[in-house]
């Protein structure tokens, strides 16, 4: 596999989280390395880690998860070339410091572990045609369920 999804916690904590999100990468092909380091507590350490990825020349995408002040997504950012998705785990009270960042830096937001792993997808689908051919079908199986729902619902009402 010839990119990169970096996943990046704040803090053990967020495992869970950052679980789900890694699962869906790799059912779309995506090589997944998970890393914890954070922007308030270990920044020296963070800032380590995406100098490492950085160096490396394949293409990546950083997945951020980090609750309350999410400084790490602003970090993160900050710090590389490559796109940044941040996904908090949701907290009506902690999403707004995902939302609003300065001027400059540009993480995007996606607040669904599922729909992150997708985003990542369609970036790295811009390089490897497997991927891209993966996104496709994981699209194609969400609206055939759709598709489905509807039909078993007409069936209901025709009876």
């Amino acid at each position: 596999m010839n990119h990169l999804v970096v996943i990046l916690m704040g803090s053990a904590a967020d495992r869970d989280h950052c679980q789900k999100i890694a699962t869906a990468c790799q059912e779309l092909g995506l090589n997944v390395v998970q890393r914890v380091g954070s922007a308030h507590k270990t920044p020296q350490h963070a800032s380590q880690l995406l100098a490492e990825y950085e160096t490396d020349p394949r293409p990546k995408v950083y997945i951020t998860v980090a609750g309350r002040s999410n400084a790490l997504s602003g970090f993160t950012d900050g710090s590389v070339n490559a796109p940044v998705i941040a996904c908090p785990p949701f907290s009506e009270l902690d999403v707004y410091s995902s939302l609003r960042m300065p001027a400059g830096v540009a993480p995007a937001v996606v607040l669904e572990p599922l729909n992150a792993a997708l985003f990542a997808g369609k970036i790295i689908a811009l390089f490897d045609p497997a991927v891209r051919e993966k996104v496709l079908a994981w699209r194609q199986a969400s609206a055939e369920k759709v598709l489905a729902g509807d039909r078993d619902l007409l069936a209901t009402q025709k009876q």
